[in-house]
C-alpha cells in the first residue's frame, strides 16, 4: 500500500502541476519529507493522508490505493465493514461485463466488442465446464471436446482472443481482423467514473479487486 500512496500522491501533484516546494507548502510539511513520501522511503501518518486527500480532492481510500475511485466508491468488499451477499457480487460481474463491451463499442470499432464478447464467453464456458466436472453424474459426451482437451483448447481460443482484442484496441489489421479507424478518448479509472457515474463503481471495484490479487500472487512467487 505504500508503494501505492508514493505513486499516488507524486502522480496527483504532477497532475495538479505544481512544484514539489508549492505542494510541500500548502500541506505543512518540507520539501525533503514530501519528496520521501513520493518516493517511498517514509511513510506518513494520518494527519497528514488526511490534509492530502484534501489537498487534492480526492478519498484517502483513493490516495491509498484502496479504490480506483477518486471518490472512494469502488473498495472492495473485503476491505469494507461487513459482506455483500451473492446477488450483489453477481450483479457487479454483469455490469462490469455491460461497461467493458460498452467501452469497446464507443470506439466505433465492429470488430472489438465481437472479440470482448467472445473472449467472456470462453471464460463462461471454461468455468462451466469446470463446475459440470466436479459432478460425478456429469456425462462428459454432452460436449464435443473431451474432459482431457477442453482445457487446452479453451486457453487457446482465449490466447487467440486476446491476441485479437489487442489487435482490434489499436485499430490496426492481422490475425484476421481489418484496419478500422477508431475513435480514441480517456480511459482513465477517473474518465470512466465521469464518463459511467452510475456503472463505474462495480467495475472499479472488479479492477481494484484483480489488482490487488496478482499483486499479492506477484510478491509470494519467487523467480530463481
Amino acid at each position: 500500500m505504500a508503494s501505492d500512496f508514493s505513486r499516488t500522491l507524486a502522480l496527483l501533484r504532477r497532475e495538479k502541476k505544481i512544484s514539489q516546494r508549492t505542494a510541500a507548502a500548502d500541506l505543512g510539511v518540507s520539501q525533503a519529507l514530501l519528496s520521501h513520501y513520493e518516493n517511498g522511503l517514509r511513510e506518513p501518518g494520518l494527519s497528514f493522508v488526511v490534509r492530502a486527500a484534501d489537498y487534492y480532492g480526492v478519498s484517502c481510500d483513493y490516495l491509498l490505493g484502496r479504490s480506483m475511485a477518486r471518490d472512494g466508491s469502488a473498495v472492495p468488499v473485503g476491505r469494507m465493514d461487513g459482506r455483500e451477499d451473492a446477488e450483489q457480487e453477481k450483479n457487479r460481474v454483469v455490469e462490469a461485463a455491460a461497461l467493458l463491451l460498452d467501452l469497446a463499442g464507443q470506439t466505433g470499432s465492429m470488430q472489438l466488442p465481437r472479440e470482448v464478447e467472445a473472449y467472456l464467453s470462453v471464460a463462461v464456458y471454461k468455468a462451466y465446464r469446470y463446475i459440470y466436472m466436479a459432478d460425478p453424474a456429469g456425462v462428459e459426451a454432452v460436449f464435443r471436446a473431451s474432459r482431457e482437451q477442453f482445457e487446452y483448447l479453451c486457453d487457446a481460443r482465449l490466447k487467440q482472443h486476446e491476441l485479437r482484442i489487442r489487435t482490434a484496441a489499436q485499430g490496426t489489421a492481422g490475425f484476421g481482423l481489418s484496419a478500422e479507424e477508431l475513435h480514441r478518448f480517456p480511459m482513465s479509472p477517473n474518465e470512466i467514473s465521469k464518463r459511467y457515474p452510475e456503472q463505474a463503481g462495480a467495475f472499479l471495484t472488479i479492477l481494484q479487486q484483480v489488482s490487488d490479487s496478482i499483486e499479492a500472487l506477484g510478491k509470494n512467487v519467487s523467480i530463481k
